[in-house]
């Protein structure tokens, strides 16, 4: 009998296994752009369509 009340003891035991929760707040990231990499992407893309000018 106590066999069986040391194994029902258990398996009560092993059904409120602990959560662990993790929460991770939002992160804002705010980048700024340099004027000399506007200008170079500016003309990579007038490069671009002047090459392929049916792209768009």
């Amino acid at each position: 009998m106590r066999a069986a009340l040391a194994a029902l003891a258990l398996l009560g035991l092993s059904a409120c296994a602990p959560t662990v929760r993790v929460e991770v707040a939002p992160i804002t990231i705010y980048a700024k752009l340099d004027a000399n990499v506007r200008l170079q992407l500016d003309e990579d893309v007038k490069a671009l369509i002047q090459k392929n000018p049916n792209l768009f």
